[in-house]
């Protein structure tokens, strides 16, 4: 009787060699809009009061320049 043993031992170790090859592998960068939203979702109230006084300061701004510049 042959021993076959080795053989799926073998090739389940080689499998393991690659899974941690490809983990090892470096990751491509995330985009900054992928940064941006995983950092407004982590910062969700402070995000959105920036959002709200960024939106009332150019609602101010344009207000501000339209009476200004009004004839």
């Amino acid at each position: 009787m042959t021993n076959s043993a080795p053989e799926p031992v073998e090739e389940l170790i080689a499998q393991d060699q690659a899974v941690e090859d490809l983990s090892q592998a470096p990751r491509p960068k995330d985009s900054y809009v992928k940064l941006a939203m995983r950092n407004m979702v982590r910062k969700g109230r402070q995000s959105l009061w920036h959002f709200f006084l960024t939106t009332v300061g150019l609602v101010g701004l344009l207000i501000g320049l339209a009476y200004l510049t009004k004839p």
